[in-house]
């Protein structure tokens, strides 16, 4: 079943951009939700105002950690997808404030709201120590975090169970992997995921009927893949079509990948090493 009202959160970040032309549909809103202009459109309205008559796209400007804000916002929406947040590696405080508490909030609200379905954007990260030996990651693989970031993704999952659980709220968590306009490493190669190719992820995460709780992955239908199931993926009805392989010639210079390099060690890449330790905040006098 299409939702006629969409909620997304985040959305004047990369993937949010990607996705409002992607999900637009006759007969459908999305209401934009972020703490900054989102291109292309006026000015968001505080959340709670009246909107001026039914527009397709219908901006917002409030902060997922506002409770208030993001219960008003989710009023009259059939589903919520949940991109909103810091988007890589941070300091403890940042990533509790805004990626955790923000996450619980956008559940919170939309439970108070009577939103049927949350789609969450979450991430490789949340099981970015799982080594080569284990790929293909399984949907249902355990938290193995790789940083403070994959942490809050691992969190939101968690938030998303437990909602769905005592709430019956409908939640399907996205383990996105490298989701750019095109990729932009060797590594990609494997990890990338097309914005049509996430526009139509989104789509079957949205229609689909009745996904009760389920944890999935995010990526096209690459040559080198196999890093992950799209088991999951493929049974919301996801069609994955781009493949990261047209870029290759480009990206490897006639060479191929280094299998010791230590960024294929491990789904998380890089974030698993060393120089992504999260910044250690100043001793208090």
């Amino acid at each position: 079943m299409s939702p006629s009202t969409i909620v997304i959160t985040g959305a004047a970040g990369r993937i949010g951009s990607m996705l409002r032309p992607r999900l637009a549909r006759p007969g459908r809103r999305l209401r934009l939700l972020d703490v900054v202009p989102v291109p292309g459109l006026a000015a968001g309205r505080p959340a709670g105002d009246a909107p001026s008559g039914d527009p397709a796209e219908e901006p917002v400007t409030a902060s997922v950690t506002d409770l208030a804000a993001m219960t008003a916002a989710c009023a009259g929406a059939d589903t919520v997808i949940h991109l909103g947040g810091i988007p890589t590696e941070d300091a403890w405080g940042p990533i509790l404030d805004v990626n955790i508490n923000g996450t619980y909030t956008v559940f919170e609200a939309a439970r108070r709201a009577g939103v049927r379905r949350v789609v969450f954007a979450s991430s490789n990260h949340a099981v970015g120590f799982v080594s080569r030996e284990s790929f293909p990651v399984a949907d249902d693989a355990r938290p193995e975090p790789d940083t403070y970031y994959g942490v809050s993704k691992a969190a939101g999952e968690a938030l998303a169970a437990l909602y769905a659980a005592r709430y019956g709220l409908e939640a399907v968590c996205v383990r996105i992997l490298s989701c750019f306009d095109r990729p932009q490493s060797a590594r990609m190669l494997a990890t990338w995921l097309s914005p049509d190719d996430a526009g139509r992820l989104f789509e079957a995460c949205v229609s689909a009927p009745a996904p009760g709780f389920r944890v999935i992955y995010g990526v096209s239908a690459n040559t080198r893949g196999g890093w992950v199931s799209l088991d999951g993926a493929r049974a919301l009805g996801y069609q994955p079509r781009d493949n990261a392989e047209d870029y290759a010639a480009q990206l490897l210079d006639g060479g191929q990948p280094d299998p010791a390099d230590p960024v294929f060690r491990y789904l998380g890449g890089e974030f698993t090493l060393p120089s992504r330790d999260a910044p250690i905040p100043p001793r208090q006098a």
